[in-house]
């Protein structure tokens, strides 16, 4: 069974209901400087059918803008996860929607700038040292270029994950 696509509103009111479980897939970075209330953290990387609660209410898995929110769904309902939800442009929309969230400490820059200053620094290092120094260098913004096309086709950065893991980003899931 596929899963579904729920708007910010929508959303609001099954919690109101009590009628949902709220998932984050985020990083325990990011899930510890801010979240959606009732919220479980459960990143992507480590997200699997067995993790998921044993509820009859639906499942709603977020992220930060909807991507790793929607490979997790896939993962997770590839595997036979029944009534899961993805909330469509994640914490981002909820927020966009006048919609309070719980603010924690604020621990580090999001997780997507360290990504986009990474590629940024990589790619302006390599074309300058390929203009400079050796035309062999011209393959690290090739490499870089081809890992964002990969990321915006499959909605998963292998980079965001790397990042993820430094220990700078490791923090107490709450």
């Amino acid at each position: 069974m596929k899963y579904k696509n729920i708007s910010p509103m929508e959303l609001q009111q099954w919690l109101a209901n009590g009628e949902a479980e709220l998932i984050d897939v985020r990083e325990p970075a990011e899930f510890a400087d801010q979240r959606l209330h009732g919220a479980t953290i459960l990143p992507l990387g480590s997200i699997a059918v067995e993790h998921l609660p044993k509820t009859d209410k639906a499942i709603v898995i977020y992220c930060q803008k909807g991507a790793r929110g929607n490979t997790a769904c896939s993962k997770v309902t590839a595997a036979g996860a029944v009534n899961i939800y993805n909330l469509d442009g994640g914490i981002a929309a909820w927020q966009a929607a006048g919609l309070p969230v719980e603010q924690g400490q604020m621990s580090g820059m999001p997780l997507d700038r360290q990504v986009q200053i990474t590629i940024g620094t990589l790619v302006l290092g390599g074309s300058l040292a390929s203009l400079f120094l050796a035309p062999a260098f011209t393959w690290i913004p090739v490499v870089f270029g081809a890992s964002l096309l990969l990321s915006g086709v499959t909605g998963s950065s292998p980079l965001t994950v790397l990042i993820a893991k430094m220990p700078w980003n490791q923090k107490d899931q709450n």
